[in-house]
């Protein structure tokens, strides 16, 4: 009985939709679409960026493995606050020297960068919190004084 259990769980991984899109060779806009759970006009505006290039049969836009990663690594720059043209930089230094070191070092660099404008934003943020709950207390003080006032 626990073999059998085994094998049925060995087979719902080999057929799991991540392992099928691993080893699938091509996608089409709408594949990607709903598996980044973005539109089709985005992918289209990346494409129009240079960010991806797939081919063309004729209308029919057929995206590679190659695709799908960049389409990825695109989405986790933006969730990372990199611009696209961040990523487009890292990405055509990767694509001149296939060597990775220049691109890590950018990529720090950049890294860096991210983390100096967070911490500032992050100051930014505390002074206004600060200003608003001085405001907020003088506010409170004076509605007290005034429902004092007028019961």
């Amino acid at each position: 009985m626990q073999n059998t259990r085994v094998s049925a769980v060995e087979a719902e991984f080999e057929t799991s939709p991540e392992r099928v899109r691993r080893t699938q060779d091509s996608f089409s806009i709408g594949d990607l679409s709903k598996e980044f759970d973005i539109t089709t006009r985005s992918i289209r505006f990346y494409e129009d960026q240079g960010l991806i290039l797939p081919e063309r049969r004729g209308q029919t836009r057929i995206y590679t493995q190659k695709d799908r990663v960049r389409l990825k690594l695109i989405l986790r720059g933006k969730r990372l606050g990199f611009t696209l043209a961040e990523t487009k930089t890292l990405f055509d230094m990767y694509e001149r020297d296939g060597s990775s070191v220049n691109q890590l070092q950018t990529m720090l660099r950049l890294i860096d960068d991210k983390k100096l404008a967070l911490r500032q934003q992050l100051e930014d943020i505390k002074v206004v919190l600060h200003e608003l709950t001085a405001v907020e207390s003088g506010c409170r003080a004076e509605l007290i004084e005034k429902t004092k006032e007028n019961p």
